[in-house]
């Protein structure tokens, strides 16, 4: 390990954190081959250290022990299970500063990124932890003379949870406390990218009381661990969030087994801002939208429309703005930090000299940036031509595609002209206009006047090919359970 990584370790409070087996049954567990799996720092190269690397007979014994939890797991009192939920949390919070330094060093995004995510991580547990005492039983109206009808909802069983490594916290605890908070058992697998955050908070679940079973975290390759998962019939229920093109082969493997499935996948937010907007919010907002973690957020802003009237004020402005980001690693708090890996740096390259062989305008940025091969500079396209790529693939990192149009109608049509429907941010003061795009946007979610709309409270997911189903809300919790009907005669 090298100099520079020992000393990133050494901000670590509680060295216990740093987990390098994965989690099975309640024990810290290496692969019995001896395979491991380096993570590095995404911002200086440096080799972190690594992980386990399970087999799929190990990633199987994860539900072996996830299924033979289940029954007693399921049958706690609603209120045990909240009150071991709230201390996950509360752990969670008291370890804040450590759990968002192991992301920086792992993922990369500003120290004051990976702070927020984990309020935001945190605040799916405790909402959770409140929401595991309100599932009640439902009457129904009889239609049928002498009988008595009911609802109950109970848990599916064991749930699969596999989650990405840009918000590596936040994504497996909106999956995990929803299903734990249902009465199910949980494994889960972290991107092999980002493994250390997943491992601490198995870590502080083993602290908070949870059952040995109940939350297994396996790290591995992908295939190799969940495969096994998607052809277990014991696994009712899979949540994935990552690419459209792997929530396709999920989808694929699932059906054998025909498990309930809840998939966030591919983003390609449009921005839509009209002439009568307040310019100087828009464009603060929009920088938000398309920044934020680099860029390297399915939420992320990929196609900034703008009506003509305003269109070259609002493009200065924005250019102004990008050029003035701070650029760095993630523990000296810039605006933008690495990205995650070289396919993510060659897919900027390839889309900023894709849209300016097509025509269009290069107002900032457009290379590598010199603090590393990983950096990117913040960089704005302004003109850019139907036919780019950019506008029809997401980019996932800090390059910015800036689209004139004249109409309503044509703002509408080409922003809904894409397979994806996730989130879309709306500019306007015309509380009509408002009303109208906000309708006929084919998206899961939209912002208006706004960047911030997530939350625990609130359903998060998308439309078309932006996947299946809600997570987060009260909505959050019905993929892990099932509706069952029960009508009684009493004679």
């Amino acid at each position: 390990m090298t100099e520079t990584a020992l000393s990133l370790r050494a901000e670590i409070t509680d060295k216990r954190l740093l987990r390098s087996f994965s989690y099975i049954g309640g024990k810290w567990c290496s692969a019995a081959s001896g395979a491991v799996i380096a993570v590095t720092d995404p911002a200086s190269g440096d080799y972190l250290g690594e992980v386990a690397s399970l087999s799929a007979e190990e990633s199987r014994r994860a539900v072996d022990t996830a299924s033979d939890a289940f029954p007693a797991w399921a049958a706690l009192l609603p209120q045990e299970r909240a009150a071991l939920l709230r201390r996950w949390f509360r752990l969670m919070e008291e370890n804040r500063e450590d759990l968002a330094r192991i992301m920086v060093l792992e993922q990369g995004k500003p120290i004051s990124e990976a702070r927020g995510e984990i309020d935001y991580a945190a605040s799916f547990v405790e909402f959770y932890a409140e929401e595991a005492k309100r599932p009640n039983i439902e009457g129904v109206t009889s239609h049928l003379p002498d009988a008595e009808m009911e609802l109950w909802r109970e848990p599916v069983g064991v749930a699969a949870l596999i989650t990405p490594w840009n918000f590596p916290t936040a994504m497996l605890t909106r999956k995990a406390g929803a299903a734990l908070a249902a009465g199910c058992t949980v494994v889960a697998h972290p991107s092999s990218e980002t493994p250390f955050s997943a491992l601490a908070l198995a870590e502080l679940a083993e602290r908070a009381g949870l059952p040995p079973g109940v939350f297994n975290v396996v790290t591995g390759k992908p295939a190799t661990v969940v495969e096994p998962w998607t052809q277990d019939a014991r696994v009712r229920a899979l949540s994935f969030t990552g690419s459209t093109e792997i929530g396709r082969l999920l989808y694929r493997q699932c059906a054998d087994t025909v498990k309930v499935l809840v998939m966030e996948l591919g983003g390609h937010a449009p921005v839509l801002v009209f002439a009568d907007a307040d310019l100087d919010n828009a464009v603060a907002e929009t920088m938000k939208a398309k920044f934020a973690t680099s860029g390297q957020d399915c939420l992320g802003a990929n196609r900034i429309f703008v009506e003509r009237p305003v269109y070259d004020a609002f493009c200065e402005r924005f250019a102004a703005a990008t050029r003035a980001l701070s650029v760095g690693s993630g523990m000296d708090d810039p605006e933008i930090g690495p990205l995650m890996n070289g396919k993510a740096v060659e897919k900027q390259q390839a889309h900023v000299a894709d849209a300016l062989e097509k025509g269009a305008r290069l107002m900032c940025g457009g290379r590598r940036h010199e603090l590393g091969p990983l950096f990117f500079q913040p960089t704005v396209l302004a003109d850019v031509p139907e036919d780019a790529l950019i506008l029809h693939e997401e980019t996932f990192g800090p390059v910015a595609a800036l689209v004139p149009f004249d109409t309503e109608d044509e703002a509408i049509a080409r922003a809904n002209a894409t397979e994806y429907g996730l989130v879309a941010y709306l500019h306007s003061q015309d509380p009509r206009r408002i009303y109208r795009v906000s309708r006929a946007l084919s998206f899961g979610m939209v912002a208006v006047n706004r960047t911030k709309v997530t939350g625990a409270p609130i359903p998060f997911g998308g439309m078309k090919q932006s996947g299946l189903g809600r997570e987060g809300a009260r909505l959050g919790m019905e993929a892990f359970t099932e509706v069952k009907y029960v009508c009684r005669d009493w004679a």
